[in-house]
C-alpha cells in the first residue's frame, strides 16, 4: 500500500518586511488585499499543528498544489524552500506551483531554481512540465497552470503543448500500469471556468485525461474541501481539491474552509485499484485536528 499526502495553498505567514519598490507592479493590490482581509483569514496558525499531524502519518510521498507564497517576494520564496524541508526530502515531496507563485513575471522561475529537486522530475524533454515522480506502483504527475497575471486576476493556463506532453506521458504509464496521479493548482472542471480566476486550457487538460486515462486528479486554488469527477476513457476520474493549509484554523475563515490535508491509501487488489481518501482537518468552532471524511473513491 501506498500512501499520498496531499496539501495546498499554503500561503506562508507572515509577510516579510516589504519595501516601497516592491509595491511597484501587481504586488500593490495583493498587498492591500492580504492587510486589509488575509491577514487575518490566512494567519497560518495552526500550519505547523497540521503538517505536524500529517508527518505522525507516515506518508510515502506528499503532493503540494501550489501557492506557497503570497506576492512572490525573494524572501517569501527563500522561506518557502526552508518550509519544504520541514515537510519532508524533495524524494518524498513535489510542488505543482499555484498562480501567488508566479505573482509577477519572473518570479516563478526564481522560485523553481531555489526549490529545486521539489519542483523535478522525470519529463519528455527539455520542458520542465508535466515530471513525473514514481513511489513504487504510483506515479505522480506534476503540471503547471501558474502564470503571472494582470491586478485582479488569478487565473490559470494550461496550454496545448503541455496538454500534449500531459497526454503521452499518461498513455505511458497506464501502459505501464501505473495508478497515476495527476496534480494542478487550478481545478479543470467546468464549474470552476470562471474568466478572472479559472483555469485557461481546462478543456484540452480534460481532453488529455479523457483520451488517455488517470486514476485520480489532485488540484487546490478554491481554499475548499471538493470532490466530483471528470470522463475518462473507461469511467469517471476522480477529482479531489483540498482546502487552504494556511488558513485560520476555526473562527473568522473568510468564508472558506479551515485549513485541512488529505491522505490517500492506494493499493492493488489483484489487477484492480483500490483508493481511499481520509480527510483532517481543523473544524471551524474548534482548534482541534480531526478526521473529518473517510471515503473509497476508487
Amino acid at each position: 500500500m501506498i500512501t499520498l499526502a496531499h496539501l495546498s495553498d499554503v500561503h506562508l505567514a507572515p509577510l516579510p518586511p516589504v519595501r516601497l519598490r516592491d509595491l511597484a507592479s501587481k504586488r500593490i493590490t495583493g498587498y492591500l488585499n492580504w492587510k486589509i482581509k488575509r491577514e487575518h483569514t490566512l494567519a497560518g496558525d495552526g500550519l505547523v499543528k497540521l503538517v505536524r499531524h500529517m508527518r505522525a502519518q507516515s506518508p510515502d510521498f506528499t503532493a503540494i498544489t501550489g501557492d506557497l507564497v503570497n506576492l512572490a517576494l525573494d524572501a517569501e520564496i527563500n522561506t518557502a524552500h526552508n518550509w519544504l524541508e520541514t515537510v519532508g526530502p524533495p524524494e518524498q515531496v513535489c510542488v505543482s506551483p499555484g498562480n501567488h507563485d508566479a505573482y509577477v513575471r519572473g518570479q516563478l522561475e526564481k522560485a523553481m531554481a531555489r526549490w529545486g529537486a521539489y519542483t523535478q522530475g522525470e519529463t519528455l524533454d527539455a520542458a520542465p512540465f508535466p515530471f513525473v515522480r514514481r513511489v513504487g506502483e504510483v506515479a505522480i504527475v506534476s503540471c503547471s497552470s501558474a502564470v503571472p497575471t494582470a491586478p485582479g486576476m488569478a487565473l490559470g493556463r494550461f496550454d496545448t503543448e503541455q496538454a500534449e506532453r500531459l497526454g503521452r506521458i499518461l498513455r505511458l504509464l497506464g501502459d505501464g500500469g501505473y495508478f497515476r496521479v495527476v496534480m494542478i493548482h487550478h481545478p479543470p472542471n467546468q464549474e470552476q471556468a470562471h474568466p478572472r480566476l479559472g483555469l485557461y486550457g481546462a478543456r484540452l487538460f480534460r481532453a488529455a485525461v479523457a483520451a488517455n486515462g488517470a486514476e485520480l486528479i489532485l488540484h487546490g486554488h478554491t481554499h475548499q474541501s471538493t470532490i466530483y469527477a471528470v470522463p475518462g476513457p473507461h469511467g469517471d476520474v476522480p477529482v479531489v481539491g483540498v482546502a487552504a493549509a494556511g488558513a485560520a484554523q476555526g473562527g473568522d475563515t473568510g468564508g472558506h474552509d479551515p485549513a485541512r490535508y488529505n491522505l490517500f491509501s492506494i493499493q492493488r487488489l489483484g489487477t484492480a485499484w483500490q483508493c481511499t481518501l481520509r480527510e483532517f482537518g481543523f473544524q471551524r468552532l474548534s482548534t482541534d485536528i480531526v478526521l473529518r471524511l473517510s471515503l473509497r473513491i476508487y
